[in-house]
C-alpha cells in the first residue's frame, strides 16, 4: 500500500513536524542541552513512524518540490553574512582559525573516502560521513546527499543525515570537556583578550515589519535566481555537478561585500535572520521526514567506524595542534571547544560549548564569540563547498 502526498500536503506535514520538534525540545532537557535542532527532532520522529509503516507494508511518499527553493534561500542568507569588515576585526587569530577550518574540511572528506574504500562501501558515502555532514551539518548533508544520489550513489542522503546527527551529539558532548581539559592541563590564566569590533555593517533595529520583510525577501530571491543561473553555466561548462545553492551563496558573499562599500541597499539583519530560520527549519524538516531509515542498515557498521575515527582525529588535531597555533591561552581553549562543536556538529553547538566554558570560568571571550560563528558558519564554505563538489564528482566518474 502506498500513499503519495502532494507538495502542499508535504509542506503542511513539515510544518506540523517542525512544531512538534519545537515543543519536544522545550520539554525534554536532553535536546536543549545538546542543541539538537527542532527540525531534526520533529523530522526524525516522522521518519521513524514512516519506517514502522514501511515494515507494515505501507509506503509513504512525499513531493518535496519546495525543499530545493527553501534550501537555496537559507544558504543565500548565510552568504549575506560573509563580511570582509568582520574578517579584518578578527585579526591574526581569525586567519589561523579559518585555515584550520579549511584543513579540517579537506582531511575529513579524504579520511572518510579512504576509510569507506577500506570498509568496502562507496567512497562517496565516506565523503558523506566527512566534512559534508560534520562541518557542514544537516543542511549541507541534505543538499550534497541529493547531489550524490543524482549521480547514482544510493542512500547518500540518509547516510549524510545520520552522520550529521551523530556528529551533532558528539560535538555537544565533547567540546566543553576538551576545552576544560586544555585549561586545566596547561594551567591557563583565566583572562580573555579584549577586541574592538567596528560598527556592524548590518542594520539592527530590533524591528521587523512587512516592508522590510518583502525587501529582504526580494533581495534573497534576486540573488537565488542569479546564483542558479551561474551554477547552471558552471555545470554546463565544466561537467561538474554543482549543488544548486552554491552559486547563490557565493553571489550573496560578493554582493554583501560590495554593498558594505557602496551601500546599494540597507540590509536588515533581523529580517535576514527570520528568513534564514524559517527556510532552514522547513527545508531540514522535509529532508529528515524523507530519510529512509531502512536503506542505511547495510552501511550502519562501516558508518559508525568512520564516524568514531573522525571524532578521534579531530580531538587529536584540536588538543595537540590547534590549541598551540591559537596561542595556548584562555581564548584558544574556548575556541577549541567551539571547533569540536562545529567541526563535528554545527555552529550552534560551538556557541553552546563556548558558553558552557565561559560560564564556568566567569570570563567571556569576545574573540572566540566573534571568530567561531564567522568562520564556522560562513567563511569555511569558500573552500569546503568546492572540495565537497570535486570529491563527489571525482568518485562518481
Amino acid at each position: 500500500m502506498s500513499f503519495q502526498f502532494d507538495a502542499l500536503s508535504t509542506l503542511l506535514l513539515a510544518l506540523l513536524c517542525l512544531l512538534l520538534g519545537i515543543y519536544l525540545k522545550s520539554k525534554i532537557p536532553f535536546f536543549e542541552k545538546f542543541c539538537i535542532p527542532a527540525p531534526v527532532i520533529g523530522g526524525f520522529s516522522a521518519s521513524i513512524i514512516i519506517w514502522l509503516l514501511y515494515l507494515s507494508n505501507v509506503e509513504i511518499k512525499f513531493d518535496t518540490a519546495l525543499q530545493g527553493p527553501l534550501m537555496i534561500a537559507f544558504f543565500t542568507t548565510v552568504g549575506i553574512g560573509g563580511s570582509y569588515k568582520l574578517l579584518k576585526t578578527g585579526g591574526k587569530a581569525l586567519i589561523v582559525y579559518l585555515l584550520v577550518c579549511w584543513f579540517v574540511a579537506l582531511y575529513q572528506n579524504a579520511l572518510g573516502a579512504w576509510l569507506a574504500s577500506l570498509l568496502d562501501i562507496h567512497p562517496v558515502l565516506g565523503v558523506m560521513a566527512g566534512a559534508v555532514s560534520l562541518e557542514g551539518g544537516h543542511g549541507a548533508a541534505a543538499a550534497f546527499g541529493k547531489v550524490a544520489e543524482g549521480l547514482g550513489v544510493d542512500n547518500a542522503t540518509s547516510v549524510a543525515i545520520s552522520a550529521a546527527t551523530f556528529g551533532l551529539i558528539a560535538g555537544s558532548l565533547l567540546g566543553g570537556p576538551i576545552a576544560n581539559y586544555l585549561i586545566q592541563k596547561h594551567k591557563v590564566t583565566i583572562q580573555a583578550e579584549e577586541i574592538k569590533v567596528d560598527n556592524a555593517p548590518l542594520s539592527k533595529t530590533g524591528v521587523i515589519n512587512t516592508t522590510n520583510f518583502i525587501r529582504s525577501l526580494a533581495l534573497i530571491v534576486i540573488i537565488m535566481v542569479i546564483g542558479l543561473y551561474l551554477s547552471g553555466v558552471f555545470t554546463d561548462k565544466t561537467g561538474f555537478a554543482l549543488p544548486s545553492y552554491v552559486g547563490a551563496m557565493f553571489v550573496a558573499i560578493v554582493f554583501r561585500n560590495i554593498n558594505d562599500s557602496i551601500k546599494v541597499v540597507e540590509i536588515k539583519q533581523e529580517t535576514i535572520d527570520l528568513i534564514a530560520d524559517v527556510s532552514l527549519g522547513i527545508f531540514l524538516t522535509m529532508a529528515m521526514m524523507n530519510m529512509k531509515i531502512w536503506q542505511i542498515t547495510s552501511v550502519a557498521l562501516p558508518l559508525l567506524i568512520i564516524l568514531l575515527l573522525q571524532v578521534l582525529a579531530l580531538i587529536a588535531l584540536t588538543v595537540f595542534v590547534v590549541f598551540r597555533l591559537l596561542g595556548k591561552n584562555y581564548d584558544a581553549a574556548v575556541m577549541c571547544g567551539g571547533l569540536i562543536g562545529h567541526g563535528l556538529g554545527a555552529t550552534p553547538n560551538a556557541i553552546a560549548n563556548m558558553s558552557s566554558v565561559t560560564e564556568k570560568y566567569k570570563v567571556f571571550s569576545p574573540k572566540a564569540f566573534l571568530i567561531i560563528p564567522l568562520c564556522g558558519a560562513v567563511l569555511i564554505d569558500i573552500v569546503a563547498l568546492p572540495w565537497h563538489t570535486w570529491m563527489i564528482n571525482f568518485f562518481t566518474k
